[in-house]
């Protein structure tokens, strides 16, 4: 059994008991997780960090890692930033719109779309620089992107750049100074369900890099 605690982080207007699968999944590898439940809506991204960043601190893990979901993981990264490098551990993110979130500014245009998208998500879209150059590269970040192509984004952001995941472009993604980067054929809610996606989320944190054997054709 690793001794390292893997904390879920869920996305935009869910729940951590969506996370249960990927939880169990992981858990089979060996590590004890633990799903964070936080307001994307009405708690902004400070807030939510901060929170984040406490909850790590009551696990009395030698080492914690993260393992986050869409806006998920802008708040792992934020609350990552806030913590000392021990015991902070390696992060995986997917579907995060770290670099740009072409979905989020069209529905930030919609009626009342600035309430749907609530304070976390607005936040990071209007003060980009929350998270300094120097501390994203210091960090150690495994990035999983998808191009199933299938999503709210087909609806509310038409023209979203391809590939996508439906809701999140590939390019979107990218965080400077990541460690690696790959890309599956699957949709952005689909990530949560996805064996694949699990599988490369336990290679990265085990190895710092993921496995390009067996994967399927992006």
């Amino acid at each position: 059994m690793n001794a390292d605690i893997v904390v879920l982080v869920h996305g935009l207007w869910m729940h951590g008991l969506v996370m249960g699968l990927m939880q169990r999944r992981i858990a089979r590898h060996g590590y004890a997780v633990r799903a964070h439940s936080y307001s994307s809506v009405r708690c902004d991204l400070r807030e939510n960090a901060v929170r984040l960043a406490a909850f790590v601190q009551t696990l009395g893990s030698s080492r914690a890692h993260f393992v986050a979901h869409s806006l998920g993981g802008i708040v792992a990264m934020n609350a990552a930033a806030l913590m000392p490098r021990e015991p902070l551990g390696r992060i995986v993110l997917v579907g995060t719109p770290f670099a740009e979130s072409f979905s989020g500014r069209r529905l930030e245009r919609l009626p009342a779309g600035r309430s749907l998208l609530g304070a976390c998500m607005t936040q990071w879209l209007y003060e980009p620089r929350l998270l300094s150059s120097h501390t994203v590269r210091s960090l150690d970040v495994g990035v999983i992107a998808g191009t199933g192509g299938v999503g709210m984004g087909r609806f509310i952001a038409p023209g979203l750049p391809k590939p996508n995941d439906g809701v999140v472009a590939v390019e979107e993604t990218r965080v400077p100074g990541m460690r690696d980067h790959i890309v599956l054929p699957v949709s952005h809610s689909a990530m949560l369900v996805s064996r694949e996606v699990a599988r490369q989320a336990c290679a990265f944190l085990d190895n710092g890099r993921f496995e390009r054997s067996g994967i399927p054709a992006a």
